[in-house]
């Protein structure tokens, strides 16, 4: 049994409650690849969990875009996975490039934020990628293997854990890394993994891609081995995420 395609979309700090339902009823109205072929979860603003969550048709989940890093108290502003856990929210992205660069979040505090996350009984999507400075002096893999390894260092079962692959320089530039560029990367990581936690973690663990995924795009990236799927920011609050999403089609007829 192959790994499950996944595709996320990641709304970010867009949407009101009208844009938001459009969102939804785009979504429920459209013909999508069966829950067999791909796991779909969407990630609006907190403020709109719940509201999603009750009105999106049941195959599609969602998940938090953040939570805190231990159990919730003194804490003004934050919100801890016990919150998401109790509001039966399945998963939540954690140590995206937009929370590293802008908020400091460093590779151990990520590491320390998806193992609470994980011992809470919620599922991570755990994020990792380089910067263009960082691609061009050829430290991609140095960079996304040190990211990983603060999340091994805390977490013992990867069950619950999809990584994503997020290239800084492709992350709303309209730049996509190439369908090799993605495969090399995504291949590197599962082979860090298996050296590095197991053989097991490493074929199970889906790996995917984020960084301008759009519908144009995403068929010739889904055919590449080792892309699991996709996280997906901007195109996720258009209509063409129903096409990314069908890409699963692509990885099951490969």
């Amino acid at each position: 049994m192959g790994r499950k395609f996944f595709v996320g979309g990641n709304w970010k700090c867009n949407g009101t409650e009208d844009q938001v339902k459009k969102i939804v009823d785009t979504l429920n109205g459209a013909e999508i690849a069966s829950p067999d072929v791909v796991d779909v979860v969407v990630s609006p603003p907190f403020v709109f969990l719940t509201s999603a969550k009750s009105s999106l048709r049941p195959e599609i989940q969602v998940a938090a875009q953040n939570c805190w890093v231990k159990k919730g108290g003194a804490f003004t502003g934050e919100v801890s996975a016990e919150m998401l856990a109790s509001l039966n929210i399945p998963w939540v992205i954690l140590g995206h490039s937009e929370r590293r660069a802008l908020l400091n979040e460093s590779n151990e505090f990520v590491g320390e934020k998806v193992a609470y996350a994980l011992s809470q009984g919620l599922k991570v999507i755990a994020c990792v990628g380089e910067t263009l400075e960082q691609r061009e002096a050829g430290h991609t893999m140095t960079v996304v293997a040190e990211q990983t390894k603060a999340i091994e260092d805390k977490v013992s079962n990867w069950t619950d854990v999809v990584l994503a692959y997020e290239p800084v320089w492709a992350i709303g530039t309209g730049k996509v890394a190439t369908p090799a560029q993605a495969q090399e990367v995504h291949k590197e990581l599962r082979e860090w993994l298996a050296k590095n936690v197991s053989a097991e973690v490493a074929e199970t663990t889906r790996i995917i891609y984020g960084g301008s995924v759009t519908g144009a795009s995403c068929n010739e990236l889904a055919a590449q081995p080792d892309v699991d799927g996709f996280l997906v920011g901007g195109a996720s609050l258009k209509p063409e995420f129903v096409n990314i999403i069908n890409a699963a089609t692509v990885k099951k007829n490969a």
